[in-house]
């Protein structure tokens, strides 16, 4: 990852308090202060590879006796109270009428453990199998929706749907996070990320070496 990454410009961050290089003119010379990334033209169809936000999430649902998983990375907080979930659903996805017509789902976030299944389910559709039988994923009941939990992921968000009107144009579903079951250990779990093309982040370490300069009323 960080090959690829170093590509475009980046730079190891533990090198980010010694002095740093800019280039001008084909030449590099040592300046302190922030680095000066050198950059080129990039396909902006690819850009989600610097903005794809959450982890990657495993999203149940259910209709009329049918279940179903599907992977998802496009996803965005958008409140906190209520509590807001934004969601793209692909109109080819298998899950996205079941999760149209029950207006509910389960945002369920797996850890690296597991990544191997999770990028499985992502391969698989839902209209040739049972992706919680074929994958060994335990369906556990919610306490406000039907659609089942995933026992093996760390976290497990019972949703409803509470804003259509952008389905039709922009396939994005908002969503209520309407009870919220978590895991107490680890506290910070290793999650899985998607880069695009084919590439993969795990999450790295928690730190509070910006906490004195934080300051939450300007977010």
């Amino acid at each position: 990852m960080c090959a690829v990454l170093r590509a475009f410009g980046w730079q190891d961050p533990s090198d980010g308090d010694k002095q740093l290089r800019k280039v001008e003119d084909g030449k590099e010379e040592e300046v302190k202060g922030m680095k000066k990334f050198v950059k080129r033209d990039f396909p902006v169809e690819d850009v989600r590879r610097f903005l794809e936000p959450g982890p990657i999430v495993l999203v149940s649902s259910a209709w009329k006796g049918e279940r179903n998983m599907m992977t998802m990375g496009w996803h965005m907080i958008m409140g906190e109270d209520p509590s807001l979930v934004g969601c793209f659903i692909w109109d080819q996805n298998h899950s996205r009428e079941l999760v149209r017509k029950s207006k509910e789902c389960v945002i369920n976030v797996p850890t690296v453990d597991i990544a191997t299944k999770v990028v499985k389910v992502g391969n698989s559709s839902g209209r040739e199998i049972d992706k919680f039988a074929e994958f060994g994923f335990t369906a556990l009941p919610g306490k406000h929706v039907k659609a089942p939990l995933i026992g093996e992921c760390f976290a497990n968000f019972e949703c409803k749907l509470i804003d259509s009107s952008l389905i039709n144009k922009y396939s994005l579903f908002v969503f209520e996070v309407v009870k919220a079951h978590v895991a107490q250990v680890p506290k910070f779990p290793k999650t899985i990320h998607y880069r695009g093309s084919g590439l993969f982040m795990l999450s790295g370490p928690t730190t509070n070496r910006y906490r004195k300069l934080f300051k939450p009323e300007m977010l």
